[in-house]
């Protein structure tokens, strides 16, 4: 059996386009100094899930939906008395992506999803972590079109990290602009 290569727009748009740029821009001496996005970290925080444990499953469900992948569940590490919070007790479901994945969901981030928020005007440009890495909190989850409104039993927010092989803020800013993310003016 041969596997075929799926053609991603993304992927190669980075390869042929973004990477090449990045050398000019920064003046690299090789192309392989120029930075790359390693993953990307979509974490949904359910801490209502401490109470009934169906919003745990419902999350999760959506996270499958939105990241094309099952996601592992987030356990508390301490116990918070305030929160009614055991240590161990279910708190959360991550997922991270890399490789097809990844550039399909950046893809579909910048293109599709982003565009769809309302009064949107672009994404910070100081979520910046010093490292090059971005971070997004999406505040709803119906932004993605895997997501159907009439399923929803409660809208949630999502963290989106985009982890990146780049060594300053500056380089990961260029990265994500290059590749379409719309900062704002």
């Amino acid at each position: 059996m041969t596997t075929t290569k799926v053609n991603n727009v993304f992927r190669d748009k980075y390869y042929n386009d973004v990477r090449p740029a990045l050398v000019e821009h920064f003046g690299y001496s090789s192309i392989m100094q120029a930075p790359k996005i390693e993953k990307i970290v979509l974490n949904m925080g359910v801490g209502d899930a401490v109470h009934n444990s169906k919003n745990l499953e419902n999350a999760v469900a959506e996270l499958t939906k939105i990241s094309g992948q099952k996601p592992v569940i987030t356990r508390a590490k301490k116990s918070v008395a305030n929160f009614r919070l055991r240590e161990g007790m279910a708190i959360g479901t991550k997922v991270t992506l890399r490789g097809e994945r990844m550039y399909d969901f950046i893809g579909k981030l910048v293109t599709v999803s982003l565009p769809r928020v309302r009064d949107f005007r672009g994404v910070s440009k100081d979520a910046f972590d010093g490292r090059g890495n971005y971070t997004l909190g999406i505040k709803e989850q119906l932004i993605f079109p895997e997501i159907e409104f009439d399923d929803v039993s409660k809208i949630r927010g999502l963290d989106i990290v985009i982890v990146t092989t780049a060594e300053t803020d500056e380089e990961g800013r260029e990265l994500l602009r290059q590749m379409g993310m719309p900062f704002k003016k």
